[in-house]
């Protein structure tokens, strides 16, 4: 008999700050070990900590924009936390009275693992959320078989930890919900939510059930995953794990299980501890602050989301549900179409332009529209001249590799290079006027509806320009003389 699975996640997110959380030490990645640190984030006796009012407001934002409510006063907790990357022994986090409660992730459908995307196509499905609060991540441990070797860099940055409820079903939702959720925290500038970083990280907890009416069954929480798809991974293998062990009438125990990557298994750790393990108490250090004020600081930087960009891409410039998606996907993307389309009366063709040449050629050069060097200036005078017909496809794609290659080049040195264009002023017309009185017998037979001999014509007046004009408006000038 099949399982009913339900799964929650905590999504631990470094919020994108100057400094720590409670300290003045700078956030970094990728320097020196321990060479940001204070007593604070070392947690040495007798340190106070401060609190980081950007982090706060980063956190309120990330609310606003999935949805949340916040209590009129958000307070600070302690958890016991006995581990070697928090040596004080607590970490501060909050407990009872979070900065962010309920709302809600949508899941998008191009979020979904490609092999699943046909299945969710108009599914529209939102995962709810319990709340989301702020505390400070811990110090990065490196463990070398006999020894163990501490950075306290990443202890004190901090560190939103969102939790949903236990709506997710399987691995495609779990992986759509991070996805969806990566690109709505991205969108808002809250964080740059880079997994290889570490800068978001992961828990899941699965619990399988034979019945909808059965309360849920015990816990298993995974740790140490550090992609998108090792976490689709690892929910298939322990949710068949679980079941086989269900089967044979074999128990499960709330636990905490890592994921072996290599192995492709799951392996127990320990088993999992309550709330009250943890004996939170309020901290005497901090005082609890009022949301409203910041809340309205912060309400005029909410963004529109991809989901309201989609929908506009659509109902007010008509281009597709996929080029709305994939235009949405990224608030840099979508600003450089909003750009574009604003100039042309062709925004279908300026979508196409966007996501087959453009990102085409980036991607073939190992780029982001994040990471290009051409200014988006240049970008607008490619997509002009493709939209005019002054450039092929091919010809523009050209042109963008130029631009990669050779930083600072402009757009019109690129083409004079390549010698791309209509040639001298008339030119083009007075070729295409020579090929058609030197080649009476197969414009007769264009004439008479044999259209493919137009190819015949165009390659004619492509070899004798001493530029490289487009063939398509060749083509069209050759069409449109001898419709006349």
């Amino acid at each position: 008999m099949p399982y009913l699975v339900t799964i929650g996640l905590e999504v631990h997110c470094q919020v994108k700050t100057q400094t720590k959380m409670f300290c003045a030490c700078r956030t970094s990645f990728g320097e020196e070990p321990n060479t940001h640190t204070c007593p604070v984030c070392l947690g040495l006796p007798g340190a106070l900590p401060v609190l980081n009012e950007a982090a706060i407001e980063q956190t309120l934002l990330s609310g606003l924009m999935l949805g949340c409510s916040s209590p009129e006063i958000s307070k600070w907790d302690r958890k016991s936390y006995f581990y070697p990357d928090m040596p004080k022994n607590f970490q501060t986090t909050q407990f009872d009275l979070p900065l962010c409660i309920g709302g809600g992730v949508p899941l998008y459908a191009h979020c979904y693992p490609g092999d699943a995307r046909k299945e969710a196509a108009g599914a529209d499905k939102v995962v709810r959320l319990n709340r989301i609060h702020l505390e400070e991540d811990v110090a990065k441990s490196t463990h070398l078989g006999s020894s163990s070797l501490i950075d306290f860099n990443r202890a004190g940055t901090p560190l939103m930890e969102i939790v949903s409820e236990p709506d997710l079903e399987s691995g495609e939702e779990a992986y759509a919900y991070l996805r969806s959720l990566q690109m709505i925290l991205i969108q808002g500038g809250v964080s740059d939510a880079d997994m290889e970083k570490g800068q978001l990280r992961c828990d899941v907890n699965i619990s399988l059930r034979r019945m909808p009416e059965e309360p849920l069954g015990p816990k298993v929480e995974l740790k140490n995953l550090n992609s998108i798809s090792a976490i689709r991974r690892a929910i298939h293998f322990e949710i068949e794990r679980q079941g086989e062990d269900l089967s044979q009438g074999r128990a499960q125990v709330q636990s905490t299980r890592r994921w072996d990557d290599e192995r492709g298994e799951t392996q127990l750790m320990r088993t999992k501890e309550d709330a009250h393990d943890y004996r939170y108490f309020a901290c005497p250090d901090l005082l609890p602050i009022r949301t409203a004020p910041l809340l309205e600081k912060v309400r005029p930087r909410l963004p529109e989301l991809p989901h309201e960009l989609a929908l506009r891409f659509k109902r007010d410039l008509g281009v597709t549900d996929y080029d709305a998606a994939v235009l949405s996907s990224n608030g840099k993307l979508a600003s450089l179409f909003d750009s574009l389309a604003k100039t042309s009366s062709h925004p279908k063709k300026i979508a196409n332009f966007i996501i087959n040449t453009y990102l085409g050629t980036l991607n073939q050069r190992g780029l982001t529209i994040e990471n290009s060097p051409i200014p988006n200036e240049q970008i607008q005078k490619i997509s002009n001249s493709t939209l005019s017909d002054a450039l092929s496809s091919s010809q523009a794609r050209e042109i963008v590799f130029d631009l990669i290659d050779t930083p600072g080049m402009t757009f019109e040195a690129a083409v004079a290079s390549r010698g791309y264009g209509s040639g001298a002023a008339g030119e083009l017309e007075a070729l295409v006027d020579q090929a058609i009185a030197e080649n009476p017998t197969e414009v007769g037979l264009i004439k008479a509806g044999n259209l493919k001999l137009l190819n015949f014509l165009t390659g004619k007046v492509m070899k004798a320009a001493t530029s490289k004009p487009n063939p398509k408006q060749v083509t069209d000038l050759l069409s449109a003389r001898l419709s006349g």
